[in-house]
């Protein structure tokens, strides 16, 4: 693949403007992550109180995605994502002037975040499946890679500034700029435009609709084993990772030395996006599951020797192992199920990849405040390798292949 081709979809209008809607929304939400962690920490100095506000924001959204996915199958799929960015936007705004004037309460963070958890919910299909109707499908995979790369890249600069910030101004400024964000990447979409789907004539029937997409997972075995896999990756990685690495980051190597290993990790995910960019993905979802299983070693290492220079490494290869797992999905969705079901897909799959991921974010701090940080943190990352483990035992994950560039359809609407 050359460099021209790699950057083809940029001559895309539609693409060009989805890209750069992406790009300003990411560098906020990359700040945010870290800023709302923090925010929380200062308040009540709690991981458990912190695990609260995220499953706050998970909950709903996990119980929305189905509806999203219908949403998202039926209506134009930029519109969506503009009505969910203004809401987005008004959501973070609130918490960030509730952090700026000192009022913040963990009750009303738990309850912005429930809204903002919910308009995750609807848009998330829409923003996973909207990408073959901007690009022809022989240019999915550099389409995917330069998303991944304003994405990767921004996770570079993101946490290190917001992390900057939460120590020089508070966390509110981080929070601020994100829903700044939020409303840009809104009137970016304007410009984008996308043929409407043809009429079949049926009525709208959204539990037609909903048993379709399931009738279609649950016959894709490959579909289903990642999805069921993921299902307790995400809860494990989402409690071990992002509800008490920020408390022993606290306790250990420091906020802003916090901020350098999530760069890191984002940094990791950058470089192999620019070899994406050059190297066609074979065996998309066997190279995928061996990447994302290196997510373990930083677990270990936070439990068993936080340094930073260690986590920083570990770090760095996690990236690269998750955004290989990130492409490989990616191509291995867009490629092998047909547009109108595409968005139901990714609705269910990520209900299923989702769903116990607030059994993470709260079990996980009254866990470490029973156990210790060491044992839960050294016990998580041997589960997590099992998990991966079990999914490659399924011969439909380790032998699906790419679709021949050949065969490759037009974008449809």
């Amino acid at each position: 693949m050359t460099w021209s081709t790699a950057i083809a979809p940029l001559r895309n209008r539609n693409f060009a403007w989805y890209f750069a809607s992406r790009f300003v929304n990411t560098l906020g939400n990359m700040m945010a992550t870290i800023a709302l962690a923090f925010a929380v920490l200062d308040i009540t100095d709690s991981p458990s109180a912190l695990g609260q506000v995220l499953a706050a924001h998970t909950i709903p959204m996990i119980a929305l995605l189905l509806y999203g996915g219908v949403i998202a199958d039926r209506f134009p799929r930029t519109v969506v994502l503009q009505a969910s960015n203004v809401a987005s936007a008004l959501s973070q705004g609130a918490i960030a002037a509730l952090v700026l004037s000192g009022h913040a309460e963990i009750w009303m963070l738990v309850v912005l975040s429930v809204v903002h958890g919910a308009v995750s919910g609807v848009s998330f299909p829409a923003m996973s499946s909207v990408l073959p109707q901007l690009v022809e499908r022989a240019e999915l995979q550099p389409a995917n890679a330069l998303v991944s790369l304003t994405r990767n890249g921004m996770m570079v600069l993101g946490p290190t500034v917001g992390a900057l910030l939460v120590v020089t101004v508070g966390s509110g400024w981080a929070l601020a700029v994100d829903a700044a964000t939020w409303l840009l990447a809104a009137l970016l979409l304007l410009p984008v435009t996308i043929p409407p789907r043809e009429a079949d004539g049926a009525a709208p029937d959204t539990l037609a609709e909903l048993r379709e997409g399931w009738s279609f997972f649950w016959a894709t075995p490959w579909l289903w084993t990642v999805v069921v896999g993921f299902g307790v990756l995400n809860a494990i990685h989402s409690g071990a990772w992002f509800t008490l690495g920020p408390a022993v980051a606290d306790d250990t190597i420091g906020r802003q030395a916090w901020g350098y290993v999530l760069s890191a990790e984002a940094a990791g995910l950058l470089l192999t996006t620019v070899v994406l960019l050059r190297v066609r993905l074979e065996r998309p979802l066997l190279l995928g599951m061996l990447g994302i299983a290196m997510i373990a070693p930083p677990m270990l290492l936070l439990g068993v020797s936080p340094h930073v220079v260690t986590l920083v490494t570990a770090a760095f290869l996690a990236g690269a192992g998750t955004e290989i797992f990130g492409m490989g999905w990616n191509l291995a969705m867009q490629e092998n199920i047909e547009d109108r079901l595409l968005s139901r897909a990714y609705s269910y799959d990520a209900l299923g990849s989702f769903v116990a991921m607030p059994v993470g974010q709260l079990a996980y701090g009254p866990l470490a405040e029973a156990f210790g940080f060491e044992p839960v943190l050294v016990a998580s990352a041997i589960a997590y390798v099992a998990v991966v483990a079990l999914v490659l035992c399924s011969r439909s994950v380790r032998d699906l292949p790419r679709a021949p560039s050949g065969d490759a359809a037009s974008v449809t609407s």
